[in-house]
């Protein structure tokens, strides 16, 4: 969709992406809990950290083994949307200046990704920004264990997405999973990177 050397900031770049491909013109996962869509979900933000490099990352985290909700697992900083929040934008700023200690004036704004529902009920907003490479990141060690980056044109290439099933509760589901560097993404966060590299048809 967009060339190599071509002379956009990469936040131009990922902006255009995404606006090429709308929500309706590709194959969408929806989310995890589609026996919840008649009730109402609870909004909260994820934020989709691109960094500015000539081979941009991701920043991604990965959340304790002692976390009483999805330990071990990788996720993007991110959280539900609270009162005190102006927009989605801001809960999923403010969300990964607490947990990896992201400076929010640092994150240039793309835009918006398709919204995912979680098995818990979560209506999840993923949030895209550019930021510089090399942030001093500090993980909060209550929510997590371990900041990694890993390449944008990995996680964003279907080759790397194998669909697997499991049987849970008598119901078998189907999910996404990938592997970068000794790390298991999987669940939802795999399902929006899916949804990503359907709508930013990244390096094709």
């Amino acid at each position: 969709v967009l060339c190599d050397g071509c002379n956009m900031t990469l936040a131009i770049r990922l902006r255009a992406a995404l606006e090429a491909t709308p929500s309706a013109a590709v194959d969408l996962l929806a989310g995890d809990a589609l026996h919840l869509r008649a009730e109402p979900g609870v909004d909260a933000a994820v934020l989709v950290a691109v960094t500015d490099r000539a081979e941009p990352g991701l920043i991604l985290t990965k959340r304790p083994d002692t976390m009483r909700k999805h330990p071990g697992q990788v996720a993007f900083p991110g959280g539900r949307v609270d009162e005190g929040d102006a927009d989605i934008v801001a809960a999923a700023l403010r969300e990964a200046h607490e947990e990896i200690a992201l400076p929010p004036s640092s994150a240039e704004f793309v835009g918006l990704a398709d919204c995912y529902r979680t098995i818990t009920g979560f209506d999840v907003t993923p949030v895209i920004v550019v930021v510089p490479p090399d942030l001093d990141l500090h993980p909060n060690a209550d929510e997590v264990e371990a900041i990694f980056e890993a390449p944008l044109s990995y996680v964003l290439d279907a080759a790397n997405h194998a669909r697997r099933s499991l049987d849970w509760h008598g119901t078998q589901r189907h999910y996404y999973e990938m592997h970068w560097d000794g790390f298991r993404i999987w669940g939802a966060t795999a399902a929006m990177l899916v949804n990503l590299s359907r709508r930013l048809q990244w390096g094709r």
